[in-house]
């Protein structure tokens, strides 16, 4: 055992006997309801009208300084700190010696008197105080804080009590996700939920979770998208709907991937790509607005501007913009093969013309588009679900919007001929037995749903978890999921 865990242990055992202490002086080390009248936070910022008056306030001790017969220390709650100040001839000298078995960590609820020190702090004298939650492990050292990243995530309910830039980020994320569902009711759309368990994986290219339903003997999978169920709702009448939740997809960890994270899909009958644009810009700056008070945003040191409307660029301009390739004068497959292996670029023989444009659009094109963008006209070899341009059926009524350099939404005209749409899924199926796992699959029912008739719709999916990045300054994902997906591992090891 090394010298760090040893001391640990030792503290560990101080803490207990600390508990036992307290319930030999008849107090329960973990307590029962407490009403608290006020956070620390609106005492603060009303004290001119709080001075003089009692107030009643709950939290954790954060720090903790003895001065013979008086004490001050620090009371953290949701809203933030402040001082407490206890004295023995305030509280008595039997409760004065309580608080000697008070630990950093513990929970304490306290009434008492506001007023200012002499150095200037607003502070609580205390009058009496409650027992609340014993704390048997002590926070991390105070000055340095929780050094381990990887730690931060696994144990993140610590991260939150000794990092309160990272309470704030969370803070911040359920308030930009209120804003937006408050922003798209008052657009006239309706939430709906739809199922996280499918019998068929559909909507996006990607690898799904598989699991068992034991009682239909059944295999389900958790869904990489809601975009299938959401437009039968289309067909079904429903004319303008949304759905904020969990997506699932069987892929690798990264700085902005993690396998459970957040979606918003949004689609409206009548409408197209062009609205879905002013959809996207609009949600993305009016959330910013209402949450950080202002639609220019600093990320990672540089300013962006996230005022409508953004550019929109097709994706042949931009490959010819950053890789010096036009792909309006390449004709065919062959010509574009030949073009990818002058690039430098690693491809097989017989991949399409509109694959080979999406590759060296990933390859020399996402990590430039800093400046919000939307980047139009996907090939049809990777939109599977949109609608083709009737002046060039190669490519889609489909786009993405870049910021930073990263894909932050999704959209396209929604394909609602039944014909078209499953002579495409039969060209995912020969993908897929040429051994693509992410390969769209056959969905009989999405057909059928759509023989019935499905008017022209717009759809657009926005991942949320990376829009927050970009509205918190965080650059990883982990940040601005509570509890990212991690390798499990031993609490000690």
């Amino acid at each position: 055992m090394d010298q760090e865990q040893q001391q640990l242990n030792e503290l560990l055992l101080v803490r207990r006997r600390k508990m036992e202490a307290l319930r030999e002086k008849g107090i329960e080390p973990f307590g029962r309801k407490f009403e608290a009248d006020h956070y620390s936070a609106e005492v603060i910022d009303n004290f001119n009208s709080l001075e003089g008056k009692e107030v009643t306030i709950a939290g954790r001790l954060v720090s903790i300084r003895s001065h013979g017969k008086a004490t001050f220390a620090h009371l953290q709650d949701y809203r933030g700190q402040i001082q407490i100040y206890i004295r023995q001839d305030q509280v008595g000298p039997e409760q004065y010696e309580i608080f000697d078995l008070v630990d950093i960590g513990d929970f304490i609820g306290v009434a008492g008197e506001v007023f200012r020190t002499q150095k200037g702090e607003i502070t609580v004298k205390v009058n009496q105080y409650t027992y609340l939650a014993k704390a048997l492990r002590p926070l991390p050292e105070k000055w340095h804080g929780l050094k381990d990243v990887e730690l931060r995530y696994r144990q993140r309910y610590v991260d939150l009590i000794v990092n309160q830039e990272v309470r704030e980020t969370f803070i911040r994320r359920s308030r930009m996700i209120s804003a937006m569902r408050d922003i798209l009711n008052s657009w006239g759309f309706l939430e709906v939920e739809t199922p996280i368990m499918q019998t068929i994986a559909g909507g996006a290219l990607a690898r799904p979770f598989v699991t068992h339903h034991n009682a239909l003997d059944i295999k389900l999978y958790l869904r990489i998208a809601t975009e299938l169920h959401l437009k039968r709702l289309l067909v079904g009448g429903l004319d303008k709907v949304y759905e904020v939740g969990r997506i699932f997809r069987n892929e690798g960890i990264s700085t902005i991937h993690n396998p459970e994270f957040t979606s918003v899909e949004i689609y409206q009958n009548y409408a197209d790509y062009e609205d879905m644009m002013e959809i996207t810009e609009n949600l993305v700056f009016q959330i910013a607005e209402k949450v950080l008070g202002t639609g220019k945003i600093v990320f990672q040191g540089k300013e962006l501007d996230l005022t409508p409307p953004w550019p929109r660029e097709s994706m042949i301009e931009v490959v010819r913009k950053y890789s010096g390739v036009d792909f309006s004068q390449i004709p065919d497959d062959q010509a574009a093969f030949e073009a990818a292996r002058k690039a430098g670029l690693e491809l097989d023989k017989g991949l399409p013309w509109g694959e080979i444009l999406y590759m060296f659009f990933e390859e020399f094109c996402e990590e430039q588009l800093l400046a919000p963008i939307f980047v139009t006209g996907f090939p049809v070899e990777v939109s599977p679900l949109a609608k083709k341009m009737s002046e060039d059926a190669r490519l889609t009524l489909r786009f993405e919007a870049f910021i930073a350099g990263w894909e932050i939404a999704n959209a396209f005209t929604e394909l609602n001929d039944p014909i078209d749409q499953r002579e495409r899924f039969e060209q995912q199926l020969t993908k897929r037995e040429a051994g693509d796992d992410e390969a769209h699959v056959m969905d009989e029912d999405f057909i059928n749903a759509l023989e019935y008739g499905m008017p022209p719709a717009g759809g657009l999916g926005i991942g949320i978890d990376r829009m927050i990045m970009l509205l918190t300054d965080n650059i990883s994902i982990r940040d601005v999921i509570l509890f990212p997906t991690l390798k499990p591992k031993a609490l000690n090891d």
